[in-house]
């Protein structure tokens, strides 16, 4: 049985293949955030999928690797930064969180969730574009 981080990992790059079906390339580049903002615009409105979206089928793991995607995208643009699951509870995978190295948590599951339930105003590109630039800054202040 795989562990919840290495699910993390799976899930991320099952993600960037799905994407790469649609020449939609996701690079782990904070820019790449912007894809994903676009594809939720696409296929879903007011929470809910849009009629034949491809949200309409795996709605929990496609959330989970969008989730599994921006973490590690976190990941690769700071140093430092690592996941922090828990194995023994195997129904909480999508509260994961993120923590830099200067102690600050985030939920990119929990994150890609409301960008989902709530449209544009929770754009996963400011988020993550916010954080990075904070946690990039001298003591993750700005």
């Amino acid at each position: 049985m795989a562990t919840l981080l290495e699910d993390i990992k799976t899930g991320s790059e099952w993600i960037v293949k799905g994407f790469e079906e649609f020449d939609i390339t996701l690079d782990y580049s904070i820019e790449s955030l912007r894809e994903i903002d676009a594809f939720f615009d696409d296929q879903s409105t007011g929470g809910k999928p849009k009629e034949n979206s491809l949200l309409g089928e795996n709605l929990g793991g496609i959330i989970f690797s969008i989730g599994a995607y921006v973490g590690e995208t976190f990941i690769k643009n700071n140093p430092g930064t690592q996941w922090v699951t828990d194995d023994k509870n195997p129904g909480n995978d999508m509260n994961s969180s993120i923590e830099f190295e200067s102690g600050t948590l985030v939920w990119p599951m929990q994150k890609v969730i409301k960008r989902f339930e709530n449209g544009p105003e929770d754009s996963i590109y400011f988020y993550g574009s916010q954080i990075i630039s904070r946690e990039s800054s001298p003591h993750g202040t700005s």
